[in-house]
């Protein structure tokens, strides 16, 4: 899976969140300052290139489809992230945002409640 851009991965959400969608309903989509049209229609062509997005023409217009689904996507770059930062331990990660107090003792305690409940099913 090829990495996405910043701008790449911003499109990317949007087309998640809308499903089958052609570049003016994602332009809509999107967050102010948006990009102008065809800005926004080449970064689509990218996705497209990058096996991100399947297109599919109607009338004059085409319209883009997730090819890759996001929870794939997620688990991807966590995976990466960690492997790149974390020397690929989830429990050093923890540890620093821990350290960093970007998580607290409860959220930790709410995370193992979670994982435990996981584990019964």
């Amino acid at each position: 899976m090829e990495k996405l851009t910043k701008q790449e991965e911003e499109v990317m959400r949007c087309i998640w969140h809308l499903g089958s969608c052609c570049v003016k309903e994602i332009l809509q989509e999107m967050n102010e300052p948006k990009p102008p049209y065809t800005t926004l229609a080449s970064v689509v062509k990218n996705l497209e290139r990058k096996a991100y997005v399947k297109p599919q023409q109607k009338g004059n217009t085409y319209y883009y489809t997730p090819r890759v689904k996001e929870s794939d996507y997620k688990r991807n770059f966590m995976s990466c992230f960690v492997s790149n930062y974390f020397a690929n331990s989830y429990k050093e990660m923890v540890t620093f945002f821990a350290r960093e107090q970007k998580i607290s003792a409860e959220e930790l305690k709410e995370i193992l409640r979670s994982i435990e409940e996981g584990n019964k099913e």
